[in-house]
């Protein structure tokens, strides 16, 4: 298996076929998801029937776009007119969405062929794809461990190769730290770069969509297909698309990377490691690293856990069993409250209703001031504390992840959960970008587990991110492609 880009490039040459790509990655999902779990659904007639559609125009000298034949795997929280839409959740578990989201027409679009749809934690509340109403998703390089979460699905179907790239929703860190867990790519766009129209909403101010990929170049191209305003979508950003693909190879000759006091505690040995191997890489290439400080990085999961959760709360409250989805059938549901009680407790996994109470609690009357509002004036500090660091440096560097991959059913305490995230929820906090890379193992354990370094740069500043991710993956030889 190969790359997006490099399979693209076969296919357009008549080195291969969309129908061959389609069929081999068909066979692989039979064979690995059982024991993964990575898809929910796949696609195969109509995937091999636009395969067939692509490869006719191919032969018949036509555009066709540049993803045209690359199979791609769409997180169960993006509608798709194309089977179900679940969020992985009970509650959603026979609905049927009557349109695409946007970056589903603009993937399409662009020649896509769409496989399945991946399993993720329920409703993307989680780090470990454990809470998936359809059972938790393994992690290719060791079955007994967790993908990390939300995203779970669609890192394991990339790093097993069963789709060419995936896409994801990163809320606080559902696309990067899977990726890390993975050992694959996972990119985090600025707030309001890509539409979120037909993304099933969790925190409103902090979800956003995402490539899952091999390689930084496949991020790039597809981050590139999906960017740009949509009318559909009232918090995009009325901006030109870079051309981030064409820019890829010009790496510039002078960058300052940050380092955060906060980063460097806490972590697991191979971990720290791999950011000591990154900045060592950083400095062969000319760049100077910078000490920098981000003192608000230990309140950042506080913060995020009373924003996300009173959003969650807010959006979720549609999920009533009364116009779509699950609805009750107990023969206690005697009034309309009853009705809804019941189908929403009956709907909703564990980890949901304890977001629901939590975002509940913050907002409700004497609490909101002492939790909701010191969250947002906290997150205005957020924001000011990376514009002050970006003015001494043009990315940030540390971990995704604080360890590699943790067994199924290893963490069981929430708070402990949480802590998974405590790198990337700053991320969306502030609105800029991030993006995850490849960057070793951890072989404590007797299992080669892989470990990712995550680098952020200001909003907007995409091409310069992928510019400099491209140049670290380059200097550490590219990616070795892995098989389950």
């Amino acid at each position: 298996m190969s790359d997006l880009v490099a399979l693209r490039d076969d296919i357009r040459s008549g080195k291969t076929t969309a129908r061959t790509a389609v069929d081999g990655y068909l066979a692989r999902i039979e064979q690995q998801n059982p024991t993964l779990n990575a898809y929910r659904e796949t696609f195969a007639n109509e995937a091999r029937a636009s395969a067939d559609s692509i490869d006719r125009a191919i032969a018949a000298g036509d555009v066709t776009g540049p993803l045209a034949g690359v199979p791609i795997a769409i997180k169960d929280n993006i509608v798709t007119r194309l089977g179900s839409t679940t969020c992985s959740s009970r509650i959603l578990e026979n609905y049927h969405s009557p349109f695409d989201a946007t970056v589903i027409d603009r993937l399409a679009a662009a020649g896509a062929i769409l496989i399945g749809k991946t399993n993720m934690d329920e409703f993307a509340m989680g780090s470990s794809c454990e809470t998936c109403a359809w059972g938790a998703v393994r992690n290719p390089w060791d079955t007994t461990r967790v993908p990390g979460g939300s995203s779970g699905g669609s890192a394991a179907a990339v790093a097993a190769n069963l789709c060419a790239a995936a896409l994801g929703s990163d809320t606080g860190g559902s696309i990067r730290q899977p990726a890390s867990l993975c050992g694959i790519v996972g990119f985090k766009p600025s707030f309001g770069r890509i539409s979120r129209y037909g993304l099933v909403a969790f925190g409103s101010s902090l979800d956003q969509i995402g490539p899952l990929t091999h390689s930084v170049r496949d991020a790039a191209l597809l981050y590139q297909c999906m960017a740009g305003d949509d009318g559909h979508d009232s918090t995009c950003a009325p901006r030109p698309v870079e051309d981030v693909v064409k820019s890829l190879e010009d790496v510039p000759r002078a960058f300052r990377v940050g380092l955060p006091t906060q980063y460097r505690n806490g972590n697991a040995a191979a971990v720290d490691a791999a950011v000591t191997r990154a900045v060592e890489h950083f400095k062969a290439m000319g760049a100077e690293i910078v000490d920098i400080d981000l003192p608000l990085t230990d309140v950042g999961i506080s913060t995020y856990y009373v924003i996300a959760p009173a959003e969650a709360c807010s959006n979720l409250a549609r999920f009533d069993g009364i116009r779509y989805g699950h609805r009750t059938k107990s023969a206690s549901a005697h009034d309309l409250f009853d009705l809804y009680a019941h189908s929403r407790a009956e709907g909703f996994g564990r980890e949901v209703q304890r977001r629901i109470m939590l975002g509940t609690y913050v907002l409700s009357a004497g609490y909101y001031d002492a939790y909701y509002r010191r969250a947002l004036q906290i997150r205005r500090l957020i924001k000011q504390e990376f514009d002050t660091a970006f003015g001494k440096c043009d990315v940030i560097l540390g971990p995704t992840s604080p360890t590699a991959a943790f067994t199924i059913g290893g963490v069981t305490d929430p708070l402990s959960m949480y802590m998974c995230d405590v790198y990337t929820v700053n991320t969306n906090i502030a609105g800029i970008c991030g993006i995850s890379l490849p960057a070793g193992f951890d072989e404590s354990t007797g299992t080669r587990l892989p470990v990712g370094i995550q680098l952020q740069a200001q909003a907007f500043a995409e091409p310069l991110l992928f510019k400099i991710a491209r140049s670290y993956e380059c200097a550490q030889g590219g990616r070795e492609f892995i098989s389950a």
